[in-house]
This record gives C-alpha cells, structure tokens and sequence, in this order.
C-alpha cells in the first residue's frame, strides 16, 4: 500500500492508494501462486467473441443493460458493445485518462477522467461535462433520469441527466484516509444506497437528505493505514437483501429497506461480493473463495485450490461462480461445493474489474485492453 502525498490535493485528504493488481503481483516476498488444479470439464463455456478497448491500467468497471456492455480504457476509449455479437453499437474517444468506470441507463453513460471530470455520453457523443471537485473512483450511477457521483472525499453529489446541473451534495465528514477503490453507490427502490467509511446509508436521491445510518465494518489497528475501512463496491442484491464487504475487515448482509443488519462476519477481503437467494461469494485476499449462507452468514465452503493467482471478483454464472485471474485465466467453481469446474484462456494479461452477464454472455476485460465473450454452451 502507498500514499499519495497530501500536497497534492486539499489538506483535508489524503487518499490510500491501494492497488488491486499489485496486492497480485510476482516478487521476491510474494507467494508463489497455487498450481493450476485439475477440473471436471463438466460445466461447457466456449469463448463465442473478443474485442479491444484498449489498455487498462486500473480496474474500470463495464456497465450491463440488457444485451449491451459498455467498457472503458485508461487512455480515455468507452465503447458500448453487442455482448451477442462482440460488436460495437458505438465507440469514442474521450481523449483524457479515465478514473472511474462506466455507470449508465441503457441510454446515456457517465465516466470520470483524471482530471476530475464527469463526462456523460449518448449516442456515442459527449452530451456534457461537469468539473468536480475531488477525484472519483467509483463508477458514477445514472439513474432516474440523474447521474449520481461519489467522490474521493466522500461527498455524493447528483446532475441533472439531460443538462449537468448541479441539484445537490451530501458530504460525510471526512476520516484521514479513503480507498483509491471503486465504493459503493447504487439504488434500492426510491433510495439511494452508498458507502461512507464503513457506513452503509441511504439517501434521498431528490433532495440527498439522510435516511438512515449502518456500521457495517468497523476500523482497527495502531495507525490510520491499519484502521482503514471502507465499502467497495461489487455488492450482492436480492430483493431487499443487501451483502457487502468492508474492506479487508467484514462481510455483511443487511435489509436495504431500513439498514437493519443481518449478520456480519470477519473477513479479509477486498473485492466485492456475489450472491444469489441462498448463497454469498467472495474472495479473501490471499486468493481463498468462501460461500456463506446468505440467511445466517454461516460459512457454506471454502476453496484453497486458486490462493495466490490475484482473482478478481466472482460472478454467478449458471451453476458455476466464475473469476478471473491475473494471468488471464477464467475459472469456473462449483455454485454448491466450490469444486473446479472448468478453465479457459483469455491472452494471458490479466483479467481486470468485475466480469460481468449480459444477456447469456459473459464479458471479461483484460489489462491489455482484450475484451471476450464466453457463453455456456
């Protein structure tokens, strides 16, 4: 873990740049990643499609509607892409480096550049800019017609969709440190869910007034690197269940109607979680895979057999719980028992963010910018 230096930004933050990939990479003090384990073949993906986007340097989540994907490069390509055939409906240029991934509605889309910028897109056209005010590494949200952003100093502010303007911000007061990690930001119903620290709130996405309030994960530690805590996003929604992970500290399912928490349990992970209406899935960071019941939290299994091989994110996908790997494999685990189902290639760079199902099609991106399609025979 590395800090960015206070003189850069407001004294008032500083922010933990906490690198995913690197947490993976090969080195004299690193593990020796797990030997690829034998698996059954009996779950059948072939890969139906590959595209490029362009490197990424950062985890840059993609955004699902219906049979579209749309994905996002470092240097600044989104393009909106048909997951049945690979093709493109739509693809531009931004011409500066992207921060954060790409939320969107199925017809406008909205990403941050490293320059603080919140640009959003329709029809493959920049519709409108809007300068923030701190920098953003959480996809923004575009829904109702607004484009939601969550920012760096933990400030969520809304847009007018059509327009850029500014309707309103809500600022949590802020602790020393924040992830330099995607968090979560996401609607329930009429209200908007966010991660504030190792808070889950909800909030009025009309007017930003608080509802309500839930510690999920709670910091400890000796120092403020050691005692930070916040939500990332990749959370589990079923009705109004909502499962989440506070980084590197808990795994946590509460009601997203009132914020009444369920259960939480300790856990060391710092990528988001996947679940259905019985189960939850996650990965610790040493490359472990735990399913826990989705009710009680009681742990279902676990599975060693990939420890070390820097995984993304799972993802359900039909009868398996799929991820990816930093050396560009895709693994397919067993939803009821976590055993290797299957295992395919991508081009070996590394698979970056979350996958993601559109359609029947499941997209992977990879560091490389490669950009593939699998579905399940």
């Amino acid at each position: 873990m590395t800090l960015i230096s206070a003189s850069v930004w407001p004294r008032w933050l500083a922010i933990a740049a906490v690198a995913v990939l690197a947490s993976c990479a090969s080195g004299p003090d690193q593990p020796k990643p797990s030997p690829l384990p034998p698996f059954s073949g009996t779950f059948k993906v072939q890969k139906v499609w590959s595209s490029q986007v362009g490197a990424v340097t950062t985890p840059l989540l993609a955004s699902v509607h219906g049979q579209q994907v749309a994905v996002a490069s470092s240097q600044g390509q989104l393009a909106l892409i048909d997951a049945q055939s690979g093709r493109d409906v739509w693809r531009l240029n931004l011409n500066s480096p992207i921060q954060a991934g790409v939320g969107g509605d199925g017809q406008r889309f909205a990403v941050v550049t490293q320059n603080n910028e919140l640009v959003t897109v329709q029809g493959g056209q920049v519709l409108w800019r809007q300068t923030l005010p701190a920098l953003s590494y959480t996809p923004p949200l575009v829904a109702g017609g607004r484009v939601f952003v969550l920012t760096g100093d933990r400030a969520v502010s809304a847009f007018d969709g059509a327009t850029g303007q500014s309707l309103w911000t809500q600022q949590r007061p802020n602790d020393p440190l924040v992830l330099r990690q995607a968090g979560v930001l996401m609607p329930l119903g009429d209200t908007l869910l966010v991660g504030w620290g190792g808070r889950m709130a909800s909030l009025n996405p009309l007017t930003g007034a608080v509802r309500w309030e839930t510690l999920v994960g709670s910091t400890r530690g000796t120092n403020e690197v050691e005692r930070l805590v916040d939500l990332v996003a990749g959370v589990s929604r079923e009705g109004n269940s909502v499962c989440v992970r506070a980084f590197q500290a808990t795994v946590a399912c509460l009601d997203g109607a009132n914020g009444r928490l369920a259960w939480s349990r300790n856990a060391q992970g710092h990528q988001g979680l996947a679940g259905d209406d019985q189960t939850v899935w996650g990965v610790e960071s040493d490359g472990k895979v735990l399913a826990w019941q989705r009710q009680s939290g009681a742990p279902l299994w676990r599975q060693d057999a990939l420890r070390f091989r820097g995984l993304s994110a799972p993802l359900v996908l039909g009868r398996s719980v799929m991820l990816g790997d930093a050396d560009g494999w895709v693994h397919f685990l067993s939803r009821q028992d976590g055993q290797p189902l299957q295992r395919l290639s991508t081009d070996g760079s590394g698979v970056v963010g979350t996958p993601v199902l559109a359609g029947q099609t499941l997209v992977v991106v990879t560091r490389t910018g490669g950009v593939f399609g699998f579905r399940p025979e």
